[in-house]
Protein backbone atom coordinates (compact mmCIF):
# COMPACT_ATOMS: atom_id res chain seq x y z
CA UNK A 1 0.00 0.00 0.00
CA UNK A 2 0.95 3.35 -0.94
CA UNK A 3 -1.47 5.78 0.33
CA UNK A 4 -4.82 5.76 1.66
CA UNK A 5 -7.93 7.76 0.08
CA UNK A 6 -11.25 7.91 2.17
CA UNK A 7 -14.23 8.22 0.94
CA UNK A 8 -17.67 9.82 0.63
CA UNK A 9 -20.66 8.59 2.48
CA UNK A 10 -24.08 8.69 2.46
CA UNK A 11 -23.63 9.62 6.79
CA UNK A 12 -23.21 12.39 9.16
CA UNK A 13 -19.87 11.91 10.98
CA UNK A 14 -22.85 11.91 14.24
CA UNK A 15 -24.81 9.14 13.10
CA UNK A 16 -24.13 5.67 15.17
CA UNK A 17 -24.42 3.93 11.89
CA UNK A 18 -21.20 5.88 10.25
CA UNK A 19 -18.27 4.60 9.06
CA UNK A 20 -15.24 5.10 11.41
CA UNK A 21 -11.63 3.95 11.16
CA UNK A 22 -8.81 4.72 14.07
CA UNK A 23 -6.45 6.77 12.29
CA UNK A 24 -3.58 5.92 14.15
CA UNK A 25 -2.73 2.89 12.26
CA UNK A 26 -3.02 4.92 9.02
CA UNK A 27 -1.24 8.27 10.30
CA UNK A 28 2.30 9.50 9.78
CA UNK A 29 2.66 5.60 8.24
CA UNK A 30 0.61 6.62 4.39
CA UNK A 31 -0.23 9.82 3.26
CA UNK A 32 -4.01 10.59 3.29
CA UNK A 33 -6.58 11.90 1.48
CA UNK A 34 -10.14 12.36 2.62
CA UNK A 35 -13.03 13.30 0.53
CA UNK A 36 -16.32 14.91 1.38
CA UNK A 37 -17.22 12.32 4.48
CA UNK A 38 -13.57 11.31 4.53
CA UNK A 39 -12.10 14.96 4.91
CA UNK A 40 -15.39 15.96 7.77
CA UNK A 41 -14.28 12.34 9.54
CA UNK A 42 -10.72 13.29 9.79
CA UNK A 43 -11.32 16.87 11.00
CA UNK A 44 -14.19 15.65 13.28
CA UNK A 45 -11.69 12.76 14.80
CA UNK A 46 -8.82 14.78 15.36
CA UNK A 47 -10.55 17.48 17.17
CA UNK A 48 -12.18 20.16 14.44
CA UNK A 49 -16.16 20.58 14.50
CA UNK A 50 -18.25 19.47 11.98
CA UNK A 51 -22.16 20.94 12.00
CA UNK A 52 -25.29 20.72 9.76
CA UNK A 53 -24.81 23.51 6.95
CA UNK A 54 -27.03 26.58 6.58
CA UNK A 55 -27.90 25.46 3.22
CA UNK A 56 -27.28 21.97 1.56
CA UNK A 57 -24.56 22.30 -1.30
CA UNK A 58 -25.45 19.93 -4.05
CA UNK A 59 -24.36 20.30 -7.75
CA UNK A 60 -21.76 22.81 -9.11
CA UNK A 61 -19.31 25.28 -6.99
CA UNK A 62 -16.11 27.20 -8.24
CA UNK A 63 -12.59 27.63 -6.16
CA UNK A 64 -12.60 31.39 -5.04
CA UNK A 65 -9.51 31.03 -3.48
CA UNK A 66 -6.81 27.95 -3.08
CA UNK A 67 -3.07 27.51 -2.30
CA UNK A 68 -1.52 27.26 -5.58
CA UNK A 69 2.07 26.23 -3.88
CA UNK A 70 0.37 23.05 -2.13
CA UNK A 71 1.08 20.18 -3.63
CA UNK A 72 -2.54 18.76 -4.04
CA UNK A 73 -3.26 21.61 -6.03
CA UNK A 74 -0.14 21.52 -8.30
CA UNK A 75 -1.73 22.92 -12.39
CA UNK A 76 -4.74 24.05 -10.82
CA UNK A 77 -6.32 27.21 -12.70
CA UNK A 78 -8.21 29.76 -11.11
CA UNK A 79 -11.77 29.79 -9.92
CA UNK A 80 -12.21 25.76 -11.05
CA UNK A 81 -14.83 24.39 -11.06
CA UNK A 82 -15.94 21.28 -8.27
CA UNK A 83 -18.75 19.32 -7.43
CA UNK A 84 -20.53 19.26 -4.06
CA UNK A 85 -22.51 17.07 -2.51
CA UNK A 86 -23.03 17.69 1.38
CA UNK A 87 -25.27 18.55 4.27
CA UNK A 88 -23.14 18.75 6.73
CA UNK A 89 -19.94 21.17 6.44
CA UNK A 90 -16.33 21.58 8.33
CA UNK A 91 -16.85 25.01 11.13
CA UNK A 92 -13.67 24.48 12.73
CA UNK A 93 -9.98 22.54 11.98
CA UNK A 94 -8.17 20.76 14.32
CA UNK A 95 -5.28 22.32 15.92
CA UNK A 96 -2.36 22.67 13.36
CA UNK A 97 -4.49 22.19 10.10
CA UNK A 98 -4.58 24.67 7.67
CA UNK A 99 -7.20 25.81 4.98
CA UNK A 100 -5.60 25.63 1.54
CA UNK A 101 -9.17 26.30 -0.50
CA UNK A 102 -12.14 27.91 -0.57
CA UNK A 103 -15.43 28.18 -2.30
CA UNK A 104 -18.11 31.62 -1.78
CA UNK A 105 -20.12 29.14 0.44
CA UNK A 106 -17.37 26.47 1.70
CA UNK A 107 -14.45 28.02 3.79
CA UNK A 108 -12.61 25.17 4.52
CA UNK A 109 -13.58 23.18 1.02
CA UNK A 110 -9.80 21.73 1.23
CA UNK A 111 -7.35 21.41 4.08
CA UNK A 112 -3.87 20.13 5.32
CA UNK A 113 -2.51 18.98 8.03
CA UNK A 114 0.83 21.23 8.48
CA UNK A 115 4.51 19.82 8.20
CA UNK A 116 2.22 15.91 7.24
CA UNK A 117 0.86 14.46 4.00
CA UNK A 118 -2.56 14.57 5.23
CA UNK A 119 -5.21 16.13 3.24
CA UNK A 120 -9.29 16.57 3.12
CA UNK A 121 -11.40 18.06 0.43
CA UNK A 122 -15.00 18.74 1.01
CA UNK A 123 -15.87 18.81 -2.92
CA UNK A 124 -15.84 15.55 -5.01
CA UNK A 125 -12.57 15.03 -7.23
CA UNK A 126 -13.25 11.62 -8.92
CA UNK A 127 -16.79 12.78 -10.41
CA UNK A 128 -16.50 14.09 -14.40
CA UNK A 129 -17.84 17.73 -12.96
CA UNK A 130 -14.97 18.38 -11.09
CA UNK A 131 -13.09 20.03 -13.93
CA UNK A 132 -9.75 19.11 -12.16
CA UNK A 133 -10.36 16.61 -10.04
CA UNK A 134 -8.46 14.21 -11.64
CA UNK A 135 -5.33 16.80 -11.65
CA UNK A 136 -5.78 16.57 -7.80
CA UNK A 137 -6.22 12.56 -8.09
CA UNK A 138 -2.79 12.29 -10.28
CA UNK A 139 -0.87 14.66 -7.98
CA UNK A 140 -1.94 12.84 -5.07
CA UNK A 141 -1.38 9.52 -6.28
CA UNK A 142 1.12 10.00 -8.72
CA UNK A 143 3.22 12.80 -7.60
CA UNK A 144 2.97 12.33 -3.22
CA UNK A 145 1.63 8.55 -2.96
CA UNK A 146 4.16 7.56 -6.15
CA UNK A 147 1.96 5.59 -8.30
CA UNK A 148 3.31 3.76 -11.59
CA UNK A 149 -0.03 4.37 -13.44
CA UNK A 150 0.76 1.40 -15.75
CA UNK A 151 -3.24 0.73 -16.23
CA UNK A 152 -4.28 0.42 -19.94
CA UNK A 153 -7.41 -0.73 -21.65
CA UNK A 154 -4.79 -3.64 -23.61
CA UNK A 155 -2.81 -4.45 -20.40
CA UNK A 156 -6.42 -5.18 -19.06
CA UNK A 157 -7.80 -6.87 -21.84
CA UNK A 158 -4.45 -9.14 -21.35
CA UNK A 159 -4.82 -9.63 -17.53
CA UNK A 160 -8.10 -10.01 -17.71
CA UNK A 161 -8.29 -13.04 -20.28
CA UNK A 162 -5.36 -14.92 -18.49
CA UNK A 163 -7.07 -14.49 -15.27
CA UNK A 164 -10.23 -15.97 -16.77
CA UNK A 165 -8.40 -19.07 -18.14
CA UNK A 166 -6.57 -19.93 -14.83
CA UNK A 167 -10.20 -19.22 -13.11
CA UNK A 168 -12.55 -20.91 -15.34
CA UNK A 169 -10.87 -23.70 -16.79
CA UNK A 170 -12.92 -25.48 -18.92
CA UNK A 171 -15.89 -25.25 -17.27
CA UNK A 172 -19.13 -24.03 -19.12
CA UNK A 173 -20.44 -20.25 -17.92
CA UNK A 174 -23.60 -18.54 -18.42
CA UNK A 175 -23.62 -14.70 -19.13
CA UNK A 176 -27.30 -12.65 -18.79
CA UNK A 177 -26.65 -10.03 -21.81
CA UNK A 178 -28.90 -7.39 -21.42
CA UNK A 179 -27.66 -5.60 -24.76
CA UNK A 180 -26.10 -3.27 -22.80
CA UNK A 181 -22.44 -1.71 -22.90
CA UNK A 182 -21.58 -3.81 -19.84
CA UNK A 183 -22.43 -7.45 -20.29
CA UNK A 184 -21.42 -6.86 -24.36
CA UNK A 185 -18.20 -6.32 -23.35
CA UNK A 186 -18.03 -8.98 -20.61
CA UNK A 187 -19.15 -11.48 -23.09
CA UNK A 188 -16.76 -10.79 -25.33
CA UNK A 189 -13.87 -10.92 -22.80
CA UNK A 190 -15.34 -14.39 -21.82
CA UNK A 191 -16.01 -15.67 -25.21
CA UNK A 192 -12.11 -14.37 -25.56
CA UNK A 193 -10.94 -16.58 -22.68
CA UNK A 194 -12.99 -19.88 -22.99
CA UNK A 195 -14.99 -19.48 -26.28
CA UNK A 196 -18.11 -21.95 -27.01
CA UNK A 197 -17.84 -22.77 -23.21
CA UNK A 198 -19.98 -19.27 -22.63
CA UNK A 199 -23.48 -19.52 -23.32
CA UNK A 200 -25.31 -16.29 -23.55
CA UNK A 201 -28.98 -15.90 -22.29
CA UNK A 202 -30.90 -12.31 -23.21
CA UNK A 203 -34.22 -12.27 -21.54
CA UNK A 204 -36.56 -9.99 -23.19
CA UNK A 205 -38.97 -8.35 -20.20
CA UNK A 206 -41.15 -6.57 -22.34
CA UNK A 207 -39.81 -3.01 -21.52
CA UNK A 208 -36.99 -2.83 -23.85
CA UNK A 209 -36.50 -0.27 -26.76
CA UNK A 210 -38.41 -0.23 -29.59
CA UNK A 211 -37.03 -3.37 -31.71
CA UNK A 212 -34.24 -3.56 -29.47
CA UNK A 213 -34.95 -7.35 -28.95
CA UNK A 214 -34.25 -7.89 -32.66
CA UNK A 215 -31.76 -5.60 -33.07
CA UNK A 216 -29.34 -6.84 -30.10
CA UNK A 217 -29.61 -10.45 -31.44
CA UNK A 218 -28.62 -9.54 -34.61
CA UNK A 219 -25.43 -7.68 -33.41
CA UNK A 220 -24.34 -10.50 -30.58
CA UNK A 221 -25.00 -12.47 -34.20
CA UNK A 222 -21.52 -10.62 -35.40
CA UNK A 223 -19.62 -10.93 -32.33
CA UNK A 224 -20.09 -14.49 -33.23
CA UNK A 225 -21.50 -15.29 -29.55
CA UNK A 226 -23.40 -18.18 -28.36
CA UNK A 227 -26.63 -16.64 -27.38
CA UNK A 228 -30.04 -17.70 -26.34
CA UNK A 229 -32.97 -15.03 -26.51
CA UNK A 230 -36.02 -15.72 -24.72
CA UNK A 231 -39.27 -13.72 -24.92
CA UNK A 232 -40.99 -13.51 -21.50
CA UNK A 233 -42.89 -10.34 -21.73
CA UNK A 234 -46.12 -12.00 -21.30
CA UNK A 235 -44.64 -13.18 -17.89
CA UNK A 236 -43.65 -9.65 -16.34
CA UNK A 237 -46.76 -7.46 -17.51
CA UNK A 238 -48.90 -10.04 -15.39
CA UNK A 239 -46.97 -9.88 -12.53
CA UNK A 240 -46.10 -5.80 -12.67
CA UNK A 241 -49.91 -5.46 -13.22
CA UNK A 242 -51.15 -2.42 -10.67
CA UNK A 243 -47.77 -2.39 -8.91
CA UNK A 244 -46.69 1.51 -8.54
CA UNK A 245 -44.09 1.95 -6.22
CA UNK A 246 -40.65 2.19 -7.90
CA UNK A 247 -38.36 -0.17 -5.34
CA UNK A 248 -41.10 -2.90 -5.95
CA UNK A 249 -41.23 -2.60 -9.98
CA UNK A 250 -37.55 -3.36 -9.69
CA UNK A 251 -37.59 -6.26 -7.04
CA UNK A 252 -40.26 -7.94 -9.58
CA UNK A 253 -38.35 -7.44 -12.47
CA UNK A 254 -35.32 -8.93 -10.55
CA UNK A 255 -37.21 -11.52 -9.01
CA UNK A 256 -39.19 -12.70 -12.45
CA UNK A 257 -35.45 -12.09 -14.19
CA UNK A 258 -33.91 -14.92 -11.84
CA UNK A 259 -36.83 -16.76 -12.53
CA UNK A 260 -36.80 -16.65 -16.43
CA UNK A 261 -32.68 -16.67 -16.53
CA UNK A 262 -33.06 -19.68 -14.12
CA UNK A 263 -35.14 -22.05 -16.23
CA UNK A 264 -33.07 -21.45 -18.78
CA UNK A 265 -29.99 -22.01 -16.99
CA UNK A 266 -30.84 -25.33 -15.77
CA UNK A 267 -30.98 -26.66 -19.46
CA UNK A 268 -27.35 -25.92 -19.36
CA UNK A 269 -26.83 -29.06 -17.22
CA UNK A 270 -22.62 -29.25 -16.88
CA UNK A 271 -22.73 -24.92 -16.11
CA UNK A 272 -20.82 -23.92 -12.97
CA UNK A 273 -20.56 -20.23 -13.52
CA UNK A 274 -22.66 -16.97 -13.46
CA UNK A 275 -21.16 -14.54 -15.43
CA UNK A 276 -22.41 -10.92 -14.94
CA UNK A 277 -21.54 -7.58 -16.42
CA UNK A 278 -21.67 -5.80 -13.07
CA UNK A 279 -19.84 -2.79 -13.16
CA UNK A 280 -18.48 -0.62 -10.11
CA UNK A 281 -21.64 2.10 -10.35
CA UNK A 282 -24.06 -0.98 -10.26
CA UNK A 283 -22.50 -2.32 -6.79
CA UNK A 284 -22.36 1.21 -5.22
CA UNK A 285 -25.81 2.06 -5.60
CA UNK A 286 -27.14 -1.01 -4.41
CA UNK A 287 -25.28 -1.53 -1.51
CA UNK A 288 -27.69 -1.88 1.12
CA UNK A 289 -25.77 -0.49 4.78
CA UNK A 290 -28.68 0.47 7.11
CA UNK A 291 -31.43 0.87 5.18
CA UNK A 292 -29.14 3.72 2.63
CA UNK A 293 -29.50 1.65 -0.31
CA UNK A 294 -29.77 4.08 -3.72
CA UNK A 295 -31.70 1.51 -5.57
CA UNK A 296 -31.82 -2.33 -6.45
CA UNK A 297 -30.09 -3.55 -8.94
CA UNK A 298 -31.11 -7.08 -10.47
CA UNK A 299 -27.45 -6.99 -11.95
CA UNK A 300 -26.10 -7.23 -8.69
CA UNK A 301 -27.23 -10.36 -6.95
CA UNK A 302 -27.81 -13.95 -7.03
CA UNK A 303 -29.61 -17.09 -8.09
CA UNK A 304 -31.32 -19.69 -6.50
CA UNK A 305 -28.53 -21.36 -3.90
CA UNK A 306 -29.95 -24.96 -5.47
CA UNK A 307 -27.99 -23.76 -8.86
CA UNK A 308 -24.70 -24.04 -7.14
CA UNK A 309 -23.23 -21.17 -9.63
CA UNK A 310 -19.96 -19.26 -8.74
CA UNK A 311 -19.72 -15.73 -9.46
CA UNK A 312 -18.07 -14.46 -12.22
CA UNK A 313 -17.98 -10.40 -12.78
CA UNK A 314 -14.98 -9.12 -14.86
CA UNK A 315 -15.63 -5.64 -15.38
CA UNK A 316 -16.94 -5.23 -11.42
CA UNK A 317 -13.54 -3.13 -10.40
CA UNK A 318 -14.53 -0.59 -13.96
CA UNK A 319 -16.63 2.64 -14.11
CA UNK A 320 -18.79 2.79 -17.66
CA UNK A 321 -15.71 5.03 -19.09
CA UNK A 322 -13.35 2.63 -18.38
CA UNK A 323 -15.69 -0.41 -19.74
CA UNK A 324 -16.24 1.79 -23.16
CA UNK A 325 -11.97 2.07 -23.50
CA UNK A 326 -11.94 -2.15 -23.14
CA UNK A 327 -14.65 -2.91 -25.84
CA UNK A 328 -12.70 -0.63 -28.08
CA UNK A 329 -9.59 -2.19 -27.41
CA UNK A 330 -11.29 -5.10 -28.34
CA UNK A 331 -12.30 -3.83 -31.86
CA UNK A 332 -15.99 -4.26 -31.18
CA UNK A 333 -18.35 -1.96 -33.31
CA UNK A 334 -18.43 1.28 -32.20
CA UNK A 335 -22.54 1.70 -31.85
CA UNK A 336 -21.93 -0.84 -29.76
CA UNK A 337 -19.74 0.51 -27.13
CA UNK A 338 -20.85 4.34 -27.07
CA UNK A 339 -24.13 2.99 -26.67
CA UNK A 340 -25.78 5.15 -23.88
CA UNK A 341 -26.77 2.84 -20.61
CA UNK A 342 -30.10 1.73 -20.00
CA UNK A 343 -31.78 0.42 -16.83
CA UNK A 344 -31.82 -3.14 -16.06
CA UNK A 345 -35.52 -2.97 -15.36
CA UNK A 346 -36.11 -1.33 -19.31
CA UNK A 347 -38.61 1.55 -19.35
CA UNK A 348 -40.42 0.16 -16.42
CA UNK A 349 -38.58 2.72 -14.68
CA UNK A 350 -39.75 5.06 -17.06
CA UNK A 351 -43.09 4.48 -16.20
CA UNK A 352 -44.21 6.66 -13.55
CA UNK A 353 -47.37 4.35 -12.15
CA UNK A 354 -48.26 1.35 -13.07
CA UNK A 355 -47.18 -0.72 -16.44
CA UNK A 356 -49.38 -1.73 -19.12
CA UNK A 357 -48.62 -3.09 -22.78
CA UNK A 358 -50.06 0.24 -24.06
CA UNK A 359 -48.12 2.44 -21.70
CA UNK A 360 -44.92 0.77 -23.02
CA UNK A 361 -46.15 1.31 -26.45
CA UNK A 362 -46.80 4.74 -26.08
CA UNK A 363 -43.23 5.01 -24.62
CA UNK A 364 -41.26 3.06 -26.80
CA UNK A 365 -42.99 5.16 -29.42
CA UNK A 366 -41.48 8.70 -28.00
CA UNK A 367 -38.37 7.22 -26.80
CA UNK A 368 -37.18 6.21 -30.44
CA UNK A 369 -38.06 9.53 -31.67
CA UNK A 370 -36.24 11.54 -29.57
CA UNK A 371 -32.82 8.76 -29.27
CA UNK A 372 -32.82 8.85 -32.99
CA UNK A 373 -33.15 12.61 -33.27
CA UNK A 374 -29.93 12.76 -31.17
CA UNK A 375 -28.23 10.59 -33.74
CA UNK A 376 -29.53 12.39 -36.98
CA UNK A 377 -28.72 15.78 -35.27
CA UNK A 378 -25.18 14.31 -34.33
CA UNK A 379 -25.94 14.89 -30.64
CA UNK A 380 -26.13 10.84 -29.54
CA UNK A 381 -21.89 11.14 -28.82
CA UNK A 382 -22.46 13.98 -26.62
CA UNK A 383 -24.81 12.95 -24.30
CA UNK A 384 -24.20 10.22 -21.24
CA UNK A 385 -27.59 9.11 -21.37
CA UNK A 386 -31.11 9.78 -23.18
CA UNK A 387 -34.34 8.58 -22.26
CA UNK A 388 -38.43 9.45 -22.15
CA UNK A 389 -40.31 9.51 -18.75
CA UNK A 390 -43.90 8.83 -19.18
CA UNK A 391 -45.85 11.27 -16.18
CA UNK A 392 -48.65 9.91 -14.46
CA UNK A 393 -50.81 12.90 -15.56
CA UNK A 394 -52.70 13.98 -18.59
CA UNK A 395 -53.51 17.87 -19.93
CA UNK A 396 -55.39 19.42 -21.89
CA UNK A 397 -54.18 20.13 -25.20
CA UNK A 398 -55.86 21.30 -29.11
CA UNK A 399 -55.36 18.85 -32.18
CA UNK A 400 -57.55 19.39 -35.27
CA UNK A 401 -59.42 22.63 -33.79
CA UNK A 402 -60.26 19.89 -31.19
CA UNK A 403 -59.92 19.54 -27.09
CA UNK A 404 -57.30 16.52 -26.06
CA UNK A 405 -56.95 15.44 -22.76
CA UNK A 406 -53.80 13.35 -22.84
CA UNK A 407 -50.60 12.58 -21.77
CA UNK A 408 -47.42 14.43 -20.97
CA UNK A 409 -43.80 12.53 -21.33
CA UNK A 410 -40.70 14.44 -19.91
CA UNK A 411 -37.38 13.98 -22.12
CA UNK A 412 -34.27 13.56 -20.02
CA UNK A 413 -30.54 13.80 -21.41
CA UNK A 414 -27.38 14.42 -19.15
CA UNK A 415 -23.62 14.60 -19.08
CA UNK A 416 -21.35 12.43 -17.08
CA UNK A 417 -18.43 9.94 -17.69
CA UNK A 418 -19.20 7.27 -14.95
CA UNK A 419 -22.69 7.93 -13.84
CA UNK A 420 -21.89 9.69 -9.94
CA UNK A 421 -22.55 12.63 -10.76
CA UNK A 422 -24.22 14.15 -13.77
CA UNK A 423 -25.30 17.64 -15.50
CA UNK A 424 -28.42 18.04 -17.51
CA UNK A 425 -27.40 18.29 -21.45
CA UNK A 426 -27.73 21.77 -22.86
CA UNK A 427 -29.62 20.57 -26.10
CA UNK A 428 -30.27 22.87 -28.79
CA UNK A 429 -33.37 25.09 -28.97
CA UNK A 430 -34.33 23.57 -32.70
CA UNK A 431 -33.50 20.40 -31.49
CA UNK A 432 -35.95 20.11 -28.87
CA UNK A 433 -38.48 21.92 -30.67
CA UNK A 434 -38.21 19.13 -33.89
CA UNK A 435 -38.53 16.55 -31.32
CA UNK A 436 -41.33 17.77 -29.11
CA UNK A 437 -43.13 18.26 -32.14
CA UNK A 438 -42.56 14.89 -34.13
CA UNK A 439 -43.42 13.08 -30.79
CA UNK A 440 -47.07 15.26 -30.51
CA UNK A 441 -47.90 14.66 -33.89
CA UNK A 442 -46.72 11.03 -34.42
CA UNK A 443 -47.23 9.22 -30.61
CA UNK A 444 -50.92 8.76 -29.97
CA UNK A 445 -51.62 9.46 -26.56
CA UNK A 446 -48.98 12.25 -26.17
CA UNK A 447 -49.96 16.05 -25.88
CA UNK A 448 -47.25 17.41 -24.00
CA UNK A 449 -43.69 17.26 -23.94
CA UNK A 450 -41.28 18.50 -21.27
CA UNK A 451 -37.69 18.62 -20.47
CA UNK A 452 -36.14 17.70 -17.43
CA UNK A 453 -32.83 19.82 -16.21
CA UNK A 454 -31.65 18.65 -12.91
CA UNK A 455 -28.55 17.47 -12.24
CA UNK A 456 -27.15 14.41 -9.92
CA UNK A 457 -27.33 14.95 -7.05
CA UNK A 458 -29.66 15.81 -5.84
CA UNK A 459 -31.96 14.12 -8.27
CA UNK A 460 -30.91 10.62 -9.97
CA UNK A 461 -30.85 10.18 -13.82
CA UNK A 462 -33.47 7.87 -13.95
CA UNK A 463 -36.74 8.92 -12.61
CA UNK A 464 -37.51 5.93 -10.36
Amino acid sequence: MIGVILSGSPFSVYDKEAFKIDLDVIRGKYPILGICYGAQFMSYALGGSVEPAGTREYGRANLASFDASNPLFKGFEEHSQVWMSHGDTITRLPEGFKVIASTDKVENAAYQAEGEPLWGVQFHPEVYHSVQGMLLLKNFVVDICGSRQDWSAASFVDSTVAELKAQLGKDRVILGLSGGVDSSVAAVLLNRAIGKNLTCIFVDHGMLRKNEFKNVLHDYEGLELNVIGVDASEKFFKNLEGVTDPEQKRKIIGRDFVEVFDAEARKITDARWLAQGTIYPDRIESLNITGKTIKSHHNVGGLPEEMHLQFCEPLKWLFKDEVRRVGRQMGMPEHLVSRHPFPGPGLAVRILGDITPEKVRVLQDADDIFIQGLRDWGLYDQVWQAGVILLPVKSVGVMGDERTYERAVALRAVTSTDAMTADWAHLPYDFMAKVSNDIINKVKGVNRVCYDISSKPPSTIEWE
